[in-house]
């Protein structure tokens, strides 16, 4: 019993007291069905998110990969282009932790020789001349996000190299050039996936909310783009650059053909989630507000369907990434000095340097990476999407 001689103020405390308890018993008698009706949807699509442990590590590697496409000068030791002619096609060079008995990261100086049976170039450590790595040193200069200004690197020598993936024919660092090719390897996938998104979404939303003959045109315009082979289509659209352009054009060129030819998977997605949105309540009541049509596609239709619009532009970005890595490699896509994994791959197409020289196709194994983190991503984006199922 509450005694009213009390103070107002005590009063009121014993009064909010008791709300927080009856509302954490209240709480604690919801169902688990209720407590799902009380959270917000994308609540829900976190939390089944979060608990896909491959879907998690899959967004961690695509976030690492973006992360060191984004610094990647920093973090190579060499530049692009820079040539150590002497250390021609060197295989992957072994870093050492301890010397001495303490932590001193360092690599030993190499020998050149020739193998008598094959004549092959062969790189012998001297284990008496070790080589300490520093880190933050001085390196080639360079500019930090295409702005700044800089010369520091994450980690190098101060004579001699190091180069942990091995060099190619001109003596250029694979690992260097293999971070650095994924600032484009992984933005032109970003930059085709927003364009597809942008021609998918808006043919796709206008297709399932107008129908009629909307619906026809823009429906067998999908039909006859995907009737044609991909990667036949891509050959012939990249083929039909000029060889004269520069590279940046030719690698917005290569952007805009992958785009051209990916949005129609998107559109036809779209229109089948919109056909069953169009009835909904809250479109009719748009329109009985007098809303136009394209204040309803554009402020209720697209919203209502982006949770779809992510999940299937995840899974596109591996789409991208393999076809610009195949047009490359082909040589129908980037060409030097642009470089890209798929340009990079461009070395192993000779199976003689793959069977002496098999570090050349470690670009392969980024796109692998790459493209399966992608899928894990995106297959986790996809079941979170339907938070209401098991």
């Amino acid at each position: 019993m509450i005694d009213y001689t009390m103070q107002p103020r005590r009063i009121r405390e014993l009064y909010d007291r008791q709300n927080l308890l009856d509302q954490s018993i209240a709480h604690r008698m919801m169902s688990s069905e209720e407590i799902a009706f009380a959270t917000s949807q994308w609540r829900m699509m976190w939390k089944k998110f979060i608990r896909n442990r491959v879907a998690v590590i899959g967004g961690v590697v695509v976030l690492l990969f973006y992360l060191t496409a984004l610094f990647a000068d920093f973090l190579a030791p060499y530049t692009l282009q820079q040539r150590m002619t002497e250390y021609s096609f060197m295989s992957p060079q072994r870093i050492h932790f301890f010397l001495n008995g303490r932590f001193q990261p360092h690599v030993y100086a190499l020998e050149r020789s020739r193998d008598p049976q094959t004549l092959m170039r062969v790189y012998v450590p001297d284990k008496e001349q070790p080589i300490p790595m520093r880190f933050f040193v001085k390196g080639e200069p360079y500019k930090l996000f295409g702005l700044l200004p800089a010369n520091r690197r994450l980690f190098g020598v101060e004579e001699g190299i190091v180069s942990i993936l091995g060099t190619d024919g001109q003596g250029r660092d694979m690992f260097s050039r293999i971070i650095i090719g994924s600032q484009i390897s992984l933005t032109i996938g970003l930059v085709g996936v927003i364009l597809s998104l942008v021609i998918g979404a808006l043919t796709g939303v206008a297709s399932g909310y107008f129908g009629g003959w909307v619906d026809n045109i823009v429906q067998r315009l999908i039909e006859i783009v995907r009737s044609f082979p991909p990667i036949p289509l891509w050959m012939a659209l990249s083929a039909a650059l000029p060889r004269h352009w520069p590279p940046l054009w030719t690698y917005f060129a290569i952007t805009v053909i992958l785009s051209l030819i990916g949005w129609t998977w998107l559109a036809r997605q779209l229109r089948g989630k919109v056909l069953a949105l169009r009835e909904e309540d809250f479109v009719m009541a748009a329109r009985l507000a007098g809303a136009g049509h394209g204040w309803i596609i554009v402020k209720h239709l697209i919203p209502a369907t982006f949770s779809h619009i992510i999940v299937i532009s995840t899974l596109a970005m591996p789409a991208m990434i393999l076809a610009e890595s195949a047009l490359s490699f082909l040589g129908l896509g980037l060409r030097p000095p642009l470089t890209s994994w798929g340009v990079l791959l461009q070395q192993a197409q000779n199976i003689q340097v793959l069977l002496l020289y098999p570090w050349l196709m470690t670009p392969g194994i980024f796109v692998a990476l790459s493209i399966l983190a992608f899928n894990f991503l995106g297959d986790g984006l996809r079941d979170a999407a339907d938070p209401y199922t098991v």
